[in-house]
């Protein structure tokens, strides 16, 4: 008798909203380094926008010297960087706070990582020259739309100060793991903030504006803001650079297990330096067992992957943990801070499981 044929499952994008479209990446079922556009977690405040050949260019104003408008083949000309970046959801495992907070309910997948080709912003803003007292470049998409906790029409617009805008690794990208941007993230041209979360990374760019006063838009000024009070609005902050933080991969929580040889899995990243250690708990915090980092040393805007073997022969519930430290000793609190909006959540990550 012959042998059935091997079917092999793919994952898919676990959705989370239709309209506008919301879609994790199914990040326990992730091996590669460089996630496939088709598996990318997409997060869109608005309905897609409607290109048109407009859309191949976007100018530059405000205080420069001289303004200009900038086309696709004009960026291909210039010099281009291509980097590795994370790009994380500032709502990712939003819906692991306790108490709950409003918004997308996030779980681990509202990240994705990959290949940005493109031009740094910087070279851009040397051809139009800066004016002396500029201090925020403003970039805005072409998405647009009503907000429910507002009276009009609202473009998707964030600011940089010109110090973040002018770092070398701030592009201006055309293409995702050598092909050009997907539609659906931000063709033909999005900006890559490398270690800032991703609401900063604006996608179907329109236009780039340089001011010398401080953006006051919705998505600058209402969302995007540490809340730590519940009250009121005292002690607002900007979320900008991500934190450490780290997820496992498997097993997976409420998984049943048999006893013997586990590998357990996962990946780590921060927005600061680089990740320098990873730990895991079997025991629920109790003990910290080192993990072995499997590309090494791990690299600044990428996670890593680590992995630990784990021996088990006694029957029962396990609470695994894992928790990450940077490069600047920043390491995962066992509790999150617990924040309005349900932003930067990165308290120890944990799975339960039971080994029969």
């Amino acid at each position: 008798m012959r042998n059935p044929p091997l079917y092999f499952v793919q994952p898919y994008l676990k959705t989370k909203k239709i309209h506008p479209e919301n879609q994790e990446t199914p990040i326990e079922f992730i091996s590669d380094r460089s996630i496939p556009s088709s598996l990318f977690y997409r997060r869109n405040h608005f309905p897609y926008p409607k290109l048109t050949s407009e859309n191949y260019r976007f100018p530059i104003t405000g205080l420069v010297r001289h303004p200009r408008i900038f086309s696709w083949n004009d960026l291909k000309r210039l010099p281009s960087k291509t980097l590795k970046v994370v790009l994380e959801c500032s709502g990712n495992k939003r819906s692991f706070f306790e108490p709950k907070t409003f918004g997308e309910q996030w779980e681990k997948g509202a990240i994705s990582q990959g290949e940005w080709r493109g031009v740094p912003l910087r070279t851009l803003l040397e051809i139009t020259g800066i004016e002396k007292e500029a201090e925020e470049v403003i970039v805005e998409g072409y998405d647009y739309g009503y907000r429910s906790d507002l009276d009009r029409l609202y473009p998707y617009a964030r600011s940089l100060p010109l110090e973040k805008a002018v770092h070398p690794d701030t592009l201006i990208a055309y293409e995702y793991n050598n092909e050009p941007i997907p539609f659906k993230h931000g063709f033909p041209f999005r900006l890559i903030v490398p270690q800032w979360y991703a609401m900063a990374s604006v996608k179907w760019i329109k236009q780039i504006h340089i001011t010398n006063t401080a953006f006051k838009g919705a998505f600058q000024t209402i969302d995007y803001v540490y809340y730590p009070s519940r009250e009121n609005d005292e002690g607002a902050y900007p979320v900008t650079t991500m934190n450490v933080n780290s997820t496992i991969q498997s097993p997976l929580d409420m998984e049943i297990l048999n006893t013997g040889r586990h590998t357990i899995r996962g990946i780590a990243w921060t927005g600061i330096g680089s990740i320098s250690n990873i730990e895991v708990s079997i025991y629920d915090g109790e003990t910290w067992n080192k993990m072995r980092i499997e590309a090494s040393p791990c690299k600044s805007y990428e996670w890593c992957t680590w992995a630990y073997e784990w021996d088990v022969s006694r029957k029962g519930e396990y609470i695994i943990k894992s928790r990450a430290i940077d490069s600047y000793n920043r390491s995962q609190p066992k509790k999150p801070l617990w924040n309005k909006k349900g932003y930067g959540y990165n308290a120890e990550d944990q799975v339960k499981v039971l080994v029969e």
